[in-house]
């Protein structure tokens, strides 16, 4: 199996899309060398940096683990820089707000659901494939 097929890099590519194209389309033109630089790359970190290198590294317990957390990290970040942007009115568009909102706050609770998993069933399982593969729908 691939990481690809974990619903957490599934989500978590998504919402890279997504705070991409909003920080492109949505903001002012000052935000892209502030903000909107910062949450573009709090946003990456979750998906390429941490959870690719964590799956490389699965078979060692800690590190997998270590990864993971530094991804629900950067997904953290990633919601702060949204409200930020929000409160301060520079992402005035309410329901891309909200479906980035969603999507982080989803992401965040599944990769907490994986975290738990991992520090309970690690090498129980050789591929988690069907506890993880994706069936959420985002509204």
């Amino acid at each position: 199996m691939s990481y690809r097929k974990l619903e957490i890099w599934q989500i978590a590519n998504e919402l890279v899309i997504n705070i991409h194209k909003m920080t492109l389309e949505e903001l002012p033109s000052f935000e892209m060398y502030e903000e909107g630089n910062q949450i573009r790359r709090s946003s990456k970190s979750v998906k390429p940096l941490i959870i690719e290198e964590g799956y490389g590294r699965r078979v060692y317990k800690k590190d997998f683990i270590k990864f993971l957390i530094n991804a629900l990290a950067s997904n953290d970040e990633t919601f702060d820089h949204l409200e930020n942007l929000y409160s301060t009115g520079s992402l005035k568009n309410k329901e891309i707000f909200k479906k980035l909102k969603y999507l982080i706050i989803t992401l965040g609770k599944k990769i907490n659901k994986f975290i738990q998993a991992v520090q309970v069933k690690h090498n129980e399982l050789q591929e988690p494939e069907i506890e993880y593969i994706r069936n959420i729908q985002i509204e």
